[in-house]
């Protein structure tokens, strides 16, 4: 089960969601400015965010389909 908390950090408000003894901070919490728009877009084109969500898959997931990622990883971001 988790639990969803809030802390304020510099005026915005940035959920916590505590699950199995882990805290997992939002990151859109945390990059949206104050008209509400989100970075993570500009964020997930860039190349090393790329590699890394390929190599945080690889390890962390069995089910990672690396031939099917490497397509993808190939293309321009």
């Amino acid at each position: 089960m988790s639990k969803t908390t809030q802390i304020k950090v510099e005026d915005k408000l940035i959920s916590i969601v505590k699950q199995n003894e882990q805290d997992y901070i939002c990151l859109t919490d945390m990059v949206r400015d104050e008209e509400g728009n989100d970075h993570i877009r500009n964020w997930m084109r860039n190349r090393n965010t790329v590699e890394f969500i390929g190599l945080w898959e690889t390890l962390h997931n069995p089910g990672f389909k690396d031939v099917e990622f490497d397509r993808f990883r190939k293309e321009d971001c």
